[in-house]
């Protein structure tokens, strides 16, 4: 099952283009090396622009779908760069240079958090919008098709299991790349994304009496 990569917009953030922070189309990665990830943090922090834009390539996917796993599709590509630009300002931080990926992908949950603490109206009577919509980040119909079906289901699935999915199936990283990039171990991932398919399938399936309870 592969759902399609979403289109990024255009118009980022004057300051990360001019650090050659450009969204790029993804493309197939081996996992990083803890060290290269240490020392290009260690060039980033010395005011190594190419380093810095060398890490966004690397983990401008993992964070695009640890977003899109929270928020609705119209907000994170503004939101990746929001992340990003908060990493740059905060790299000098950061102790364990070598877990820069999970110590960017926690960033990325907190705006994510973040961004439903300034979506919520001051009159909770006003909002009609579920808690379990927001809960999903599904505010409006972002897109259309059996993707926008899919992506739907996969976002009411628990946090877990949602984001892992969202990296595996829309962001096309592997079991081993999705370990690398947010610090998981390989056991976890495996786990999220089997635990994950088989309540997604439950969800998506036309006998389907309602979704899987899920396994301790």
């Amino acid at each position: 099952m592969i759902l399609v990569r979403m289109a990024s917009r255009s118009g980022d953030r004057d300051d990360l283009l001019a650090a050659g922070l450009g969204r790029q189309p993804a493309r197939e990665q081996t996992a990083p090396q803890v060290s290269e990830d240490a020392i290009l943090v260690g060039a980033a922090r010395d005011g190594d622009r190419a380093a810095f834009g060398r890490l966004y390539d690397r983990y401008a996917r993992m964070v695009h779908g640890v977003l899109l796993a929270k928020v609705p599709l119209s907000e994170v590509d503004d939101l990746v760069q929001d992340v990003f630009m908060m990493a740059l300002r905060r790299l000098s931080s950061l102790r364990a240079t070598g877990s820069f990926g999970a110590w960017l992908a926690t960033i990325a949950r907190n705006l994510a958090n973040d961004y439903y603490r300034r979506s919520v109206p001051e009159d909770p009577l006003a909002d009609d919008s579920s808690e379990s919509d927001i809960e999903r980040g599904d505010t409006g119909r972002d897109h259309e098709g059996p993707a926008a079906t899919i992506l739907d289901a996969v976002r009411s699935l628990p946090d877990a299991y949602r984001e892992t999915l969202i990296l595996r199936l829309v962001e096309g990283m592997t079991g081993p790349e999705i370990a690398a990039r947010t610090g998981m171990t390989h056991g976890s991932v495996r786990v999220n994304l089997h635990r994950g398919m088989q309540q997604l399938r439950a969800k998506l399936s036309p006998g389907s009496n309602g979704p899987e309870q899920e396994t301790p």
